[in-house]
């Protein structure tokens, strides 16, 4: 039997397809504007004439940036807090749920800690004493005030807490009948089915913490120890006065760029690199959205 959609059902798609075609045309165009900015020449930037194509294409911008020596610090100091922060929260969030996945009958306090866990999420500790436990525990100015804080996100663990109630339990039972252990089970069957999730949950932390810049300004007491956004965020702010306390060579490397062209070329450069992930996880990511939304 042919399937013919009736005229509504027409109606919805070609409906749908331009509300999501409008809503992804809105996201693309300030990144195209801005990469567009950036390689424009400097006239042509600061009289404002720039739309989605460059005006004087010129790489300046970016040859200047690649050999700035702020940027290229706080970009690797972004990059370690990624690879560090994403690591320690996927860990902390793996062997925190396999627990509390289980049946009450199997782990009897485990309503307890969901309770105590979930409790955090609506009463936080504050940013007081917040700022007195990092610095009591010698972390100010150091790459783990970045990263310990928020090491254990209880929204992703939760998250994940669902999705291993919804694997199979005669996974559990047949790996348990050959005599495997928790950590067995944990890291030879929990793990390798659970690629949707963790690569969703790993997303929303690599997010997190690259797009993570106040806490950069409240621990790090040096601007040499900025992560990246923090650093563009300080840049932006007093962007005229560094353009004015430049010496005659770095004039020269500016003769050709502006504050504008400078400051788009640094947030598409900022942005480029979490940019750059998703096409890797694309494919898990559609099913991992619907992680604990379905029940047996």
């Amino acid at each position: 039997m042919v399937y013919k959609p009736s005229f509504s059902r027409k109606l919805f798609v070609v409906m749908n397809a331009l509300v999501l075609t409008f809503i992804t045309v809105i996201g693309i165009v300030p990144f195209i504007h801005l990469l567009a900015v950036s390689l424009s020449s400097n006239t042509a930037a600061m009289a404002g004439e720039v739309k989605l194509l460059p005006i004087g294409f010129t790489l300046d911008a970016y040859v200047y940036l690649g050999h700035k020596v702020e940027f290229m610090r706080s970009l690797r100091v972004s990059l370690e807090r990624v690879v560090l922060g994403t690591a320690i929260n996927m860990f902390l969030v793996f062997i925190t749920a396999y627990p509390l996945a289980k049946e009450t009958e199997k782990f009897r306090s485990r309503t307890v800690y969901v309770w105590f866990f979930a409790i955090t999420i609506f009463l936080g500790g504050g940013l007081i004493p917040t700022y007195m436990i990092v610095k009591s525990t010698g972390l100010i100015n150091t790459i783990w005030a970045l990263i310990l804080p928020g090491a254990l996100n209880v929204w992703n663990m939760i998250m994940m807490l669902n999705f291993f109630r919804g694997i199979p339990k005669e996974m559990e039972e047949a790996a348990t009948i050959d005599g495997a252990s928790h950590w067995t089970l944990l890291w030879k069957i929990y793990l390798p089915v659970s690629l949707p999730a963790i690569a969703t949950i790993g997303l929303f932390t690599i997010i997190g913490h690259w797009n993570s810049w106040f806490d950069g300004i409240l621990y790090m007491n040096s601007p040499d120890k900025y992560p990246l956004q923090t650093y563009l965020s300080t840049l932006i702010t007093a962007m005229n006065a560094q353009m004015q306390s430049v010496n005659v060579e770095q004039l020269k490397q500016l003769e050709n760029l502006s504050e504008k062209t400078l400051r788009t070329a640094q947030i598409f450069m900022g942005a480029l690199p979490i940019l750059m992930v998703y096409p890797f996880v694309q494919r898990y990511f559609i099913k991992g959205m619907t992680v604990g939304s379905v029940k047996e």
